[in-house]
């Protein structure tokens, strides 16, 4: 004659025990997630680097592995990808009347088409240069126009982008380019650097 156990005095009910399983389960896997979320974006912010002006007035973000390059007569900073040589970052500083800010300069676009005719491809540069995309935007007090370019040369297409701002009588152009064929590979981070440059005083 088979017997059934009899409950523990003081006990749980099964199904009780079974529902405090499933939230235990729940809750586990719920942390589980968290982390993973957590690891991916420390791993996201781990692939960027700060790089700050000796004098403070500005600062932006460079991917891990690349490293600065000392140019003359060019642009004042300059990066470039140690495993892709050909992906570069450059800062261009330009003098401009001290009254003037960007609005003055004319509107994103009109400013993005100065300077693909003057810097990105001028006559006789071999470059021919086109504005993919130009939009405005407001940060930190000041206004910045962002450009996309699109960049045909003899033997190769290359893609830019590129943000401009002036504060105090400089025109600060910040620019990350690489060739045409990883473009869709670095888009996001490179819009990630250019987004990051700052103005600091």
């Amino acid at each position: 004659m088979g017997s059934s156990a009899a409950p523990v005095p003081g006990a749980p009910p099964a199904s009780a025990r079974r529902n405090g399983r499933r939230r235990g389960l729940g809750s586990l896997l719920t942390g589980l997630l968290l982390t993973l979320v957590l690891v991916g974006c420390s791993a996201a912010a781990a692939g960027l680097n700060s790089f700050q002006s000796p004098d403070g007035r500005y600062a932006f973000l460079y991917p891990t592995g690349w490293t600065r390059v000392q140019v003359s007569d060019g642009p004042q900073v300059v990066f470039h990808d140690l495993i892709n040589s050909d992906e570069t970052l450059s800062l261009v500083v330009s003098e401009v009347t001290p009254e003037r800010d960007l609005s003055q300069l004319g509107s994103a676009v009109e400013v993005g088409e100065t300077l693909r005719r003057s810097v990105i491809s001028p006559e006789g540069s071999g470059r021919d240069a086109e504005l993919v995309e130009a939009r405005e935007r407001e940060q930190g007090g000041h206004t910045y126009f962002d450009l996309e370019y699109r960049v045909h040369l003899a033997d190769r297409d290359r893609h830019e982008l590129a943000t401009v701002v002036v504060d105090r009588g400089r025109l600060y152009t910040f620019a990350a380019s690489t060739n045409e064929a990883r473009w869709t590979k670095v888009k996001d981070l490179f819009g990630v650097v250019i987004g990051s440059f700052t103005l600091q005083i």
